[in-house]
């Protein structure tokens, strides 16, 4: 059962169950331990848990070692209160330095996360430059970037019309942006729209067609999948461009 456990909720469970489990084994030996030696053992709990990069997981642990340190390593054992100032000082630093260290290691794992996905952008925009300069025609493109298209921006399904311009369907612009008749539509707040959208295709300033995109519901591509979309468009024209396609055929993806 634990493979199909989420990384936030292994992080949630030794959030509450590592720091007594650990105060546990140091009750032998709290009589010779010195409250910055609990407070060193009990950071490396928290960390343990930080580093899973769930943020609230790791300030819950940095919490529950302080209750439980408070409530069996300090003196009166056994009861929820302090007596020497010390031990004061020493809850409030190991929940200052949890707190910290787990708003860190988090992060660290974000700005990962990141790294990792901007890769995976210019590996789309690589591949898709690398097949335009050796496929035999723009319909091999067309159809690839229609399916990279599916992937990147959590599509349905998606068709390319050649030389259409039908109705005023919402659409996505160079900037990542969307326009909606007069308003723009605030994608990283709402999501794509339920409507289906289209993306010209321009090279040189001459129009080719349009992708028509019909979004999944509750799709919400961030910015930068968006302008990678956009990017992948300018590929498909200027190719388009360069075979001088004035075919009227249709690709799709669903």
């Amino acid at each position: 059962m634990l493979r199909y456990l989420t990384r936030g909720q292994v992080a949630v469970g030794a959030a509450f169950a590592l720091p007594p489990a650990v105060c546990a084994v140091l009750v032998p030996f709290r009589a010779d331990l010195s409250d910055t030696n609990t407070v060193l053992v009990l950071v490396v709990a928290v960390v343990a848990v930080a580093a899973l990069g769930h943020r609230p997981a790791g300030v819950l642990t940095a919490l529950s070692a302080v209750v439980w340190s408070v409530l069996l390593l300090s003196r009166p054992y056994g009861q929820f209160s302090v007596v020497k100032p010390a031990a004061v000082v020493t809850a409030v630093l190991l929940l200052v330095v949890g707190v910290a260290v787990s708003g860190l290691a988090a992060r660290g794992r974000e700005l990962k996360l990141i790294a990792l996905t901007d890769d995976d952008y210019l590996a789309q925009i690589h591949h898709t430059a690398r097949l335009a300069g050796t496929s035999t025609g723009p319909h091999t493109v067309i159809d690839h970037v229609c399916r990279q298209l599916v992937g990147l921006l959590g599509l349905n399904g998606c068709r390319f019309e050649y030389g259409i311009l039908v109705g005023r369907p919402p659409r996505l612009e160079e900037d990542g942006s969307i326009a909606w008749g007069d308003r723009c539509w605030d994608a990283d707040r709402d999501g794509l729209p339920r409507e289906e959208l289209e993306l010209r295709v321009f090279h040189h300033g001459r129009f080719h067609g349009r992708f028509m995109l019909r979004p999944a519901p509750g799709a919400a591509p961030p910015l930068a999948a968006r302008l990678v979309a956009v990017t992948l468009a300018d590929q498909v024209g200027a190719e388009l461009d360069a075979a001088g396609t004035t075919t009227s055929r249709g690709s799709t993806r669903s």
